[in-house]
């Protein structure tokens, strides 16, 4: 199983939009996102997001080359102070992908690499993705991460 954790990409001020949507750049950083992992044959059951307008943004821009049938939905219990570990407990067999915020995302990945949650084992930036992986009960393993200045 996988699970692609992606901190939305970058939006415009809440001062210009107080909803907050994905900027011009946050935009293009995500498309070049999913264009990157649609190459490289990611496929997930199960694209889900915050509810908050930017994370829905970027999961419609990755859903198309990403996701295997309509899986788009918003869930309780992925906003920015979220607590990750409830949301992993429910992670079943299927390959999922996140589009989050931070702190979330960053938490998601310490806890479940074992490390407290304030570790900050990545170094997300808006259109980050880290994509961890387990089999069975054999723990999470961190087997990617891309920032948008290396698409």
């Amino acid at each position: 199983m996988r699970l692609y954790l992606v901190q939305h990409g970058d939006a415009v001020a809440e001062d210009i939009d107080p909803e907050r949507p994905l900027s011009d750049k946050g935009r293009a950083d995500v498309e070049r996102l999913a264009s990157f992992l649609g190459k490289s044959g990611t496929r997930v059951h199960h694209i889900l997001h915050s509810g908050k307008l930017r994370a829905w943004q970027t999961a419609q821009l990755l859903a198309p080359l990403l996701a295997e049938g309509e899986t788009l939905e918003a869930q309780d219990g992925l906003g920015p102070n979220d607590q990750p570990q409830a949301f992993l407990d429910t992670l079943g067999e299927d390959d999922v992908l996140v589009a989050g915020h931070m702190p979330f995302v960053s938490k998601a990945v310490s806890i479940a690499l074992g490390a407290p949650s304030d570790h900050g084992l990545v170094a997300f930036k808006p259109g980050s993705v880290a994509v961890l992986e387990t089999h069975g009960n054999s723990g999470w393993r961190l087997i990617g991460f891309v920032r948008p200045e290396f698409l």
